[in-house]
Parts: C-alpha cells; structure tokens; sequence
C-alpha cells in the first residue's frame, strides 16, 4: 500500500508521497517549518549568481506538459486516489463501531461488510483497533483483531492502513480532531472516471519569476473546508510581471528538505471555467539568483472537486491573481 502523508493538497499531488494528493497538512509542527523557512531565506539571500532568460523548444515543451498530464491521470486512476474517498467520520472519545449499520459512527459500504465490524477506540489521543472474529481486516497484509493504529499525524506521519477487501480505512488528525478517512477501490468514481479537461498548452503561462525572500520568514492564516485555520510558514513571494501587469503570490515550504515551493492561488476563471476555490502547483526551489519557473500549465485541483470528504485548504486572499489564468486544469466535469 502506498503512502499517504499529505500536506496540502493532491493533499497534494499523489498518495505515494502523500496523494503528496492534494495535497493537507502538518499543522502542529508550525515552529519547525518556520525554522526551515528562515533558513531557507538566508541562503537565497547570501547567494548572488547572474541568470538569463531560457529559449524554450516548442515542441519540448509541449510533450514535458502532455507528459506531466499523463502523469497526473495515472495519479488520480490510482487504487487509493481522491477518487475513491468515499467518507470521512470524526471520532468521539471512547468507542467508534463501524460496519455497515447506519446506526454505527463510522459506517461502511452496505454488502461490503457485516452490520458490525468492530470499533475504533479514541483514548486521550492514542488510537486503537479492535474487530469481530473472522472479518478479514488487513494491516500491512496481515489479518488483525486488535491492534494500536496511528494517524497521519496532521500529515507528519504515514497512517496506519486497514484493508477490507476493496475497503481503505485510516484516520487523519486536523487540529484537536481525529476523523477515518474511507476509501474504496470500486468507488462509481473511479469506475466511471474520464479523464480531466485543460486548457490548451501555452509557452507564455511559463513565466520566469523572482522569488523575494522575507526577512524574517512569515506566518499565513489559511483557513481550510471544515472551517479551521492554521498557520503557514512563508519563506517569501513569487512576483512576475504578464501583459504589462505586476503580479505575487505569496509561497510556501512545505517540509524540511524540500525542494520545491508549495503555491496556492485562484484567479478570475475561479468560479467559472476551474474550481471556485482555485487550484494549486509547485514550482523549483529559486537558483542562486532568485530566479524561479512558475508554470501555470501545471496548475490543477484540490481534492475537493472529486469528493466531499476531502480537507483542503483555501488560497490566501493574497494570492488572488486579477487575470484570467486560462492554463492547466479546467473544473472536474463531474464534480459532485
């Protein structure tokens, strides 16, 4: 089974190295990334190279975006990608069943399993598991009756995955709440899935941007879809000039190490031909000048245009960009 730490969206870009997935969330661990953050902001200051504008082969580019669309399809065709979440239930203290009666707290697939099929124990913060003889549930391939499970830890952590048979259970942790995600690899999304819709590939939605530090690094407030808000570590903006028009978006790092800056934003097609809430995309840390690419044709969505069930952040108000940014992907056609 893969991964399924997510900071922010495709909770990020995949569930291998979350679903990265949508990206959300290692919320908790603000000290830390602000850390990282300033550290990250003294080494593009002290760094001082020259840099030129790069002449881009057509033709090379449009297969790295044909190529980077293909990618993401295989993505979200995955077993365990935001398009089989299927529920989400937030625990109480104490004892949780699940099975498939409605009278369960978390309650699964009617004919996927027995009316009850266990509980999941919430104790001051620690978890654990506990199930009927002979259901069949998996942890790491090995049938189980009781077991201590983790959560993901805000996204600092991999979750412990329950498998019944088509079914995915783990549980997440958005602030002071614990909650099973439930996932399921016939969902009639998947199934049914036909692909995303883009705009068309264009070179001048690459643009060569400057990334301006800030001294010191800043906390943004980023409120999310169930109503939370939490702070993110911003090393610094990303600010371009398009059409004669002046443009940043303020950036985000998203772990120790990364090698990437984490950007969301919506624009004036927000609400109309792409997702209300916008999209997001990462681009390449800044060379040694400050110089970054920030590539719109691969700016796609939150995992909520696929499912309800998804926690995804809301851009910053001042990353609203007062343009149209007709490049990436379009609004899902099936959104829910």
């Amino acid at each position: 089974m893969s991964k399924i730490i997510s900071r922010h969206s495709d909770e990020c870009r995949n569930l291998t190295n979350c679903e990265k997935n949508g990206c959300r969330n290692k919320f908790g661990m603000t000290s830390l990334w602000f850390f990282v953050a300033m550290t990250f902001v003294l080494l593009v200051l002290i760094a001082g190279c020259s840099s030129q504008k790069t002449k881009i082969n057509p033709e090379a580019y449009q297969k790295e975006i044909l190529q980077w669309q293909k990618e993401r399809d295989e993505r979200l065709r995955r077993e365990d990608s935001w398009l089989t979440l299927i529920g989400l239930f937030w625990l109480k203290e104490g004892e949780n069943k699940f099975g498939s009666d409605s009278a369960n707290a978390i309650i699964l697939p009617e004919g996927k399993a027995p009316k009850y099929a266990g509980s999941i124990y919430l104790e001051k913060g620690n978890l654990r598991l506990e199930t009927i003889q002979d259901l069949g549930l998996k942890i790491k391939d090995s049938v189980v009756i009781n077991s201590t499970i983790q959560s993901d830890g805000e996204g600092t952590t991999n979750p412990t995955i329950m498998n019944l048979e088509s079914l995915i259970l783990y549980v997440i942790k958005r602030g002071e709440q614990f909650g099973v995600r439930l996932k399921d690899k016939e969902s009639s999304a998947r199934v049914n899935f036909k692909g995303m819709e883009y705009f068309p590939i264009n070179p001048k939605w690459r643009i060569e941007a400057k990334f301006e530090p800030y001294t010191p690094a800043k906390l943004i407030p980023i409120s999310t879809q169930i109503g939370t808000v939490v702070n993110d570590s911003c090393p610094g903006a990303i600010v371009f000039d398009l059409d004669g028009q002046s443009y940043r978006l303020d950036a985000v790092i998203e772990e120790p190490g990364a090698k990437e800056l984490f950007i969301m934003f919506s624009d004036e097609t927000s609400g109309k031909e792409t997702y209300g809430n916008g999209r997001q995309l990462y681009c390449d840390l800044p060379d040694a000048n400050g110089n970054v690419i920030l590539d719109f044709n691969k700016a796609y969505n939150w995992p909520c245009v696929f499912t309800p069930y998804a926690t995804c952040p809301i851009p910053p108000r001042q990353n609203h960009l007062s343009m149209r940014v007709e490049a990436g992907e379009k609004m899902y056609s099936q959104h829910f």
